[in-house]
């Protein structure tokens, strides 16, 4: 199991932005909008901003879990307690996805 972010940032932005958060996952960049039409995080190309979801995939990359409204106080908490109870463990950050 990994966590990866998705931003439609340029990659310099991205590392810029993840380096300054201290973040202990990959931030990828999603320029082109596709993983966000394809998980329905915004409607179209032309759409400027990607509705901030969460999905979770199982290790042959099946979405098993999703989350449309996120609450950024409570969301990590929430999907932690989901992954314990469906995986059984949680990812440690040695464990991110590449």
């Amino acid at each position: 199991m990994g966590i990866v972010g998705v931003s439609f940032a340029k990659p310099e932005k991205n590392r810029e932005w993840s380096q300054h958060e201290g973040f202990q996952f990959p931030l990828w960049s999603d320029e082109d909008k596709a993983l966000a039409l394809h998980y329905g995080a915004v409607s179209g190309k032309l759409s400027p901003m990607p509705s901030r979801i969460t999905v979770v995939l199982d290790a042959q990359g099946q979405q098993v879990l999703r989350y449309d409204d996120v609450s950024v106080g409570t969301h990590p908490a929430d999907v932690l307690a989901d992954c314990k109870a469906l995986f059984g463990a949680a990812p440690t950050p040695d464990q991110a996805a590449p």
